[in-house]
């Protein structure tokens, strides 16, 4: 059985379908029936799917015309590749509020007040300042020393200077450009722990204020900072 749509015909397709319904006698009405529309827009409706239109998708009834199940369309090469791209942008942005959910947590679980975050981030930066500290001051004595051999290769004059003292100058510039990139690195440092922390207070604030909780300001004094284990005048890694 197969039946066809029009908007020229005096039957609608939903009128059609109704008759179909009614020849609740005939075999076909048992196995179900297919409705599909073709490349006209021609709404038709089958008790058997012809197998060169089932890419286009379409819709199974039972035999009391409910919707039993839905035939989805043959995706073409462009649309799989979009669906991939989408089905990836949802899991990464599930993946993000996961993530979100999961710091949200952590942060309300470990402070209570402003002043707690505060009093993290100076412990945080308190080895990385020491050591920051510890480069700055080896840069200065360095300094110092290649200064000295500079006078001292100068008052040879005309006169030939001794090798050690072209070497130990070549190894206090290597080393000097070697504290250099740890000055600049522990500077990142610095600057990444001031960062995170200050993100994790704004977002302490607006969780807070969700749970309809005033935020507990940090204290007007400086929080108090760990004592220190003091520096080296050694290099600094």
């Amino acid at each position: 059985m197969h039946m066809i749509d029009k908007q020229a015909f005096t039957w609608s397709a939903a009128a059609c379908f109704a008759a179909w319904l009614a020849l609740g006698a005939l075999p076909a009405v048992a196995a179900g029936m297919y409705k599909w529309t073709d490349d006209q827009g021609i709404v038709h409706y089958s008790d058997q799917m012809p197998a060169d239109v089932v890419n286009k998708g379409g819709t199974v009834f039972d035999k009391q015309g409910r919707q039993i199940k839905k035939i989805d369309p043959t995706l073409t090469p462009a649309q799989i590749k979009a669906k991939e791209a989408e089905d990836e942008r949802l899991r990464q942005f599930a993946k993000a509020q996961e993530e979100k959910s999961r710091r949200d947590i952590a942060l309300t679980h470990s402070y209570t007040s402003e002043e707690e975050i505060d009093f993290a981030r100076s412990r945080a930066l308190l080895a990385i300042e020491s050591q920051l500290k510890a480069a700055e001051t080896y840069i200065a004595d360095l300094t110092k020393r290649q200064q000295e051999l500079k006078r001292d290769k100068l008052a040879y004059g005309t006169k030939p200077v001794p090798g050690t003292l072209d070497t130990e100058l070549t190894g206090i510039d290597e080393e000097l450009a070697r504290q250099d990139k740890v000055l600049a690195q522990r500077r990142a440092e610095i600057a990444a722990i001031n960062t995170k922390y200050e993100s994790d207070k704004q977002r302490w604030r607006e969780i807070r204020a969700d749970q309809g909780k005033p935020p507990v300001p940090a204290a007007a004094n400086t929080p108090p900072t760990p004592p220190s284990k003091g520096s080296s005048a050694t290099a600094p890694k």
